[in-house]
């Protein structure tokens, strides 16, 4: 029966996006993706207050909050060679449990060092990693010309930031920034009762390879060029998220509570464009979408480093995000067009290229900090490889173009 839906769905290139894939599991991805991602980047909205507790350094906190993101980040790279050999229902299953289990273990026995919160952050780099989980599980299910819209939606599951940013310093504040590991399983758990109801593997399941085929695509100069610019939009959206908290609270004396909504306000506007992403690029081509994007997120991080009051720094940082939403839908309109036989374990490498942006963005500004007392430095980096980013995407387009692009028969 699922087969035989599939085939209906390739088959009939008219059918309108609803009606071509398989929509519980969308939305099972969706929600698997938005819980993992709120857990994912939870040390950043708690960073202000673990810092206190445990007397951290600036560059220490920085560590801190990318420790999820390495991890999650090397982790993608193991769940798509996972997907691609069990499945990735059953994939998602498995890292759902390891992360539940890390946070009530964490809960029941306390943090009480650096070194601690450098575990549990390798622990949190498992829901990190369901970025090359979810979105396998629905892309499978849809026809090419649909792929940026499944991925975008799937990939909406980015907002779990905003979930975090809103909730964790509340939480914290009421009960103790401890309990709010334990408090964190719940909607997990329920999630995951969920997942294993309404989700389903697509019957397009690509036959298991081995590892050296799994790593192929890294043969292709492609590859390599779509993980940089993933490693520049995705790692600026996570890096973002993970350091605002601090951001805002060491630069403007904001408490760890506004700290919170400031950056629950500029993450959801990442977060809100990411289908939006997908669908302008299956539109007008994910090339040109990520050329506009590259010189808007280094503009708007250009301005950040200098803007004087948190009302400009937050408009700027919408602005950034914004962008940065749109390149990761756009990024992923391009993945399955050129690596279609090989999505998992290319989502898992992009998606690792990511987590690897998002850690260095994340560290640097608290190097920086350290260093030389201002975050400016770190946004400045990160502003120039926006700007190289920008640069490659127009060496490449034109070949793009003219070998695969044309082969997909959608605009790239």
């Amino acid at each position: 029966m699922a087969t035989a839906f599939w085939n209906r769905a390739q088959g009939r290139q008219q059918d309108g996006f609803w009606s071509s894939g398989h929509v519980p599991t969308l939305i099972a991805a969706f929600l698997y993706f938005d819980l993992a991602f709120m857990v994912w980047v939870l040390l950043g909205p708690l960073a202000p207050e673990i810092a206190k507790t445990l007397a951290l350094t600036p560059a220490e906190k920085g560590l801190m909050v990318a420790t999820p993101t390495l991890a999650g980040a090397v982790l993608r790279v193991v769940n798509g060679l996972l997907v691609d050999r069990i499945g990735p229902k059953r994939s998602g299953t498995i890292s759902q449990i390891i992360v539940i289990a890390g946070l009530l273990t964490a809960w029941l026995a306390g943090v009480t060092s650096f070194a601690g919160t450098l575990a549990l952050g390798v622990i949190l780099g498992f829901a990190g990693a369901s970025f090359a989980i979810a979105l396998p599980l629905a892309s499978r299910w849809y026809p090419p010309q649909h792929q940026g819209k499944a991925m975008g939606i799937a990939g909406m599951g980015n907002s779990g930031t905003v979930l975090a940013a809103l909730f964790a310093p509340l939480l914290a504040k009421t009960f103790g920034w401890n309990a709010v590991l334990g408090l964190a399983c719940i909607p997990l758990a329920v999630v995951l009762v969920i997942y294993q109801l309404i989700a389903r593997d697509a019957p397009n399941r690509p036959a298991p390879k081995s590892l050296a085929e799994y790593l192929h695509p890294l043969k292709s100069a492609d590859a390599w060029w779509l993980m940089g610019f993933y490693a520049v939009t995705f790692g600026g959206f996570v890096g973002l998220a993970a350091s605002l908290p601090i951001y805002f609270t060491d630069r403007f004396a904001l408490t760890p509570v506004v700290a919170g909504y400031c950056t629950a306000a500029c993450v959801f506007a990442g977060s809100l464009v990411r289908p939006l992403g997908g669908a302008l690029a299956d539109r007008f081509g994910g090339v040109k979408a990520l050329t506009i994007v590259f010189a808007a997120a280094a503009a708007a991080l250009v301005g950040v480093s200098m803007a004087p009051t948190v009302g400009a720094a937050m408009g700027l940082f919408v602005l950034a995000m914004l962008a940065l939403g749109v390149g990761n839908g756009s990024v992923f309109q391009l993945v399955p067009q050129r690596f279609a036989d090989e999505i998992g374990v290319m989502t898992g490498l992009v998606g690792m290229a990511g987590g690897v942006g998002g850690f260095y963005l994340a560290s640097s500004l608290g190097i920086a900090k350290q260093l030389t007392g201002s975050f400016a430095p770190g946004f400045l980096i990160f502003a120039g490889l926006a700007v190289i980013a920008c640069l490659g995407i127009t060496i490449v387009k034109y070949s793009w173009r003219r070998h695969w692009g044309a082969a997909a028969g959608v605009r790239i």
